[in-house]
């Protein structure tokens, strides 16, 4: 048997669903984080499409989505060469490990799933059979995504707060397979809670998300962008009146980009009156140009070359099989399956 490929570093994985074109809330909130782990971690990433059909059901969607995320992550500083950077797809091994996983989950973990349980409560509040929609890929959810993170012997797993129940629920799947054959086979996983990401107001006020149609996208051209900009919603104070930055969604966006010393006059020209909202948005397209220009470029070149973006996911998937193949092996020895 082919002992599996040892990891010296301490490994941390971060899986990334393409279900919508990139933008502001996704950067600040997910991004720019997870792309952190990098300079201390053995970092793994990989484009979780199967996580996405429970959702994504257009076939061109699906592949344009994929397109545009692994785009995006290249485009803002991830490098293939240094991480493990792989589409989950490409990794067969992941979808056998489910299967076997699956056999040592008690359904009531999956009954008790923050996704199943707020389909159920809204379906109930709605007064329909509580199950209405609800397909068995969003059940299962959670063993597909403990195989995912089970697969690479992950350590970390960097989560904001709502997601935690995810690393729990695979320790306890992780557990209860070591613990029936007496083995240490699949790495128990800790998460890592970055309790600092950032949540971003979209144009509305309402959090940044595609369902709300309120977003601010990443690459969008320089015309786009400040049209959007342009429509996030202020009060109706004058220009004259003080202003709580803390309260207006320019504000909490421009916050993020602005340096620290521009940022400060800024707050104090809220707090004293004399700011105008249309000045203040001008001012958030400047620092979003400036910062976004050339990632935008970079991720327009690779969305036009989706031949070495197949490419580079490729090569990240033949990396992550070398400890795919050799974990399924033993997995497989382990319970009895040659």
């Amino acid at each position: 048997m082919t002992a599996p490929a040892k990891i010296e570093k301490k490994t941390a994985l971060t899986g990334i669903k393409p279900t919508g074109t990139p933008h502001l809330g996704n950067y600040l909130g997910a991004i720019k984080p997870a792309l952190t782990l990098a300079e201390t971690y053995q970092a793994f990433y990989f484009i979780a499409d199967y996580h996405a059909l429970t959702s994504v059901h257009d076939t061109a969607m699906m592949q344009e989505y994929i397109y545009e995320v692994v785009s995006a992550w290249l485009a803002l500083g991830l490098d293939p060469e240094k991480v493990t950077f792989y589409r989950q797809s490409d990794i067969p091994e992941i979808f056998e490990l489910t299967w076997v996983l699956s056999c040592f989950t008690a359904k009531g973990l999956l009954n008790r799933a923050h996704a199943y349980k707020a389909a159920v409560d809204i379906n109930r509040s709605e007064d329909r059979d509580e199950d209405f929609g609800v397909n068995a890929g969003l059940y299962n959810y959670p063993v597909l995504m403990a195989a995912d993170i089970l697969m690479f012997h992950t350590q970390v797993v960097p989560v904001g707060q709502d997601q935690k129940q995810h690393i729990e629920i695979t320790r306890d799947i992780a557990t209860a397979f070591n613990h029936t054959y007496s083995t240490d086979v699949l790495t128990i996983p800790d998460a890592h809670i970055m309790t600092d990401v950032a949540t971003v107001p979209g144009i509305d006020g309402r959090k940044m998300s595609k369902s709300y149609g309120n977003i601010i996208p990443l690459f969008a051209s320089p015309k786009v962008l400040r049209k959007q900009v342009m429509r996030i919603v202020t009060n109706s104070q004058t220009p004259e009146e003080p202003k709580d930055p803390d309260s207006d969604n320019i504000y909490s966006i421009y916050k993020h980009f602005a340096k620290p010393d521009e940022l400060a006059r800024v707050r104090e020209t809220y707090l004293q009156g004399g700011l105008a909202y249309g000045a203040m948005k001008q001012a958030l397209f400047e620092r979003l140009e400036e910062t976004f220009a050339v990632a935008r470029e970079r991720y327009n070149e690779f969305m036009n070359d989706r031949a070495e973006l197949d490419r580079i996911l490729k090569r990240g998937a033949e990396r992550a099989r070398e400890i795919a193949v050799p974990l399924m092996q033993q997995v497989r020895t382990t319970v009895g399956i040659q």
